[in-house]
């Protein structure tokens, strides 16, 4: 008999899964910070460019040597924009408009996305009826937190909304491009590519949209910056492939439901922001529709 049951969380894997939670959900407090004082793109300059040198000191200190190869390093082009270049800039200009913790509920969507994306594009996850009921959820709480004003006029604040969506669905597709096109490379060694592709890609993009980026930055601004970059990214990094590594591709997909209450909380204690009551009640639909998606927590209730 063969043996499906998902790998458990033990401890160490559980306080993982909360710090990538708090470093990824302390991603949208950074942005909201650096957003005083650098435009959007910049940002997400910013963000990649200083990950690089620490994982590649990771990668130093692991004896994992660099990628080579053009086909490879076109796929890290490919990842790179997927999974960070064309999301984070997303994100960055939605916050603009739009509360971090409401940012960070809309990017919950990630991975009710991911779960129906690869059951399109890929032949070994089939497109199960949980996860079209999943992502039916996750789409009726998104259409809750936008309300019923969406309809009537379209505005700046709903763009910003649907451009957090885009990013989720950005962060989908790199799922499933990473899944097809970088198999068998070592992850670190995956995510240290795939950042200098997203580098490669944002200094022009960056330098053609924002102009040369200015040194004169306040504490507090480099401070986030440098958090965005260090903590949110390369540390994330290695927490996440960490984490996939002990508890298995199914237990990390449930932090993304723990990843708003740290960016909400933060908002609300540091920048003074509040939720509406229509942005927790999306929050419930989308946290639903991952658990529907996700399937285990059903099956164990059926059992």
């Amino acid at each position: 008999m063969t043996n499906n049951t998902t790998p458990g969380i033990d401890l160490p894997a559980a306080m993982m899964m909360l710090a990538l939670a708090a470093v990824w959900g302390g991603s949208f407090f950074f942005a909201e910070v650096a957003l005083r004082e650098v435009p959007p793109l910049t940002i997400t300059l910013h963000r990649v460019l200083w990950a690089v040198p620490v994982l590649w000191l990771v990668l130093r200190l692991r004896g994992l040597a660099v990628p080579r190869g053009w086909r490879l390093w076109g796929a890290y082009l490919g990842m790179g924009a997927l999974n960070n270049a064309i999301p984070f800039s997303l994100i960055f200009w939605g916050q603009v408009q739009i509360e971090s913790g409401l940012a960070s509920i809309l990017n919950g969507t990630t991975a009710v996305f991911g779960a129906v994306l690869a059951g399109l594009l890929l032949k070994d996850e089939p497109l199960l009826p949980r996860k079209l009921l999943g992502a039916g959820l996750g789409l009726a709480g998104v259409a809750v937190i936008l309300g019923p004003s969406a309809l009537a006029g379209f505005s700046l604040r709903n763009l910003a909304q649907l451009a957090i969506l885009g990013a989720a669905l950005s962060y989908a597709l790199a799922s499933v491009w990473g899944k097809v096109m970088l198999a068998g490379q070592p992850p670190l060694v995956n995510a240290f590519g795939m950042l200098c592709g997203s580098v490669t890609l944002m200094i022009p993009v960056a330098l053609w949209v924002d102009g040369l980026p200015s040194l004169s930055l306040s504490v507090p601004v480099w401070a986030s910056l440098g958090g965005l970059a260090v903590l949110s990214t390369a540390l994330a990094y290695m927490l996440y492939f960490g984490i996939l590594a002990r508890a298995g591709a199914a237990n990390l997909m449930l932090v993304t439901l723990m990843i708003p209450p740290f960016a909400i909380a933060l908002g609300a204690l540091a920048l003074g922001e509040r939720i509406g009551v229509e942005a927790w009640a999306g929050f419930g639909l989308i946290a639903l529709g991952l658990l529907v998606t996700d399937g285990r927590a059903f099956s164990e209730r059926a059992r």
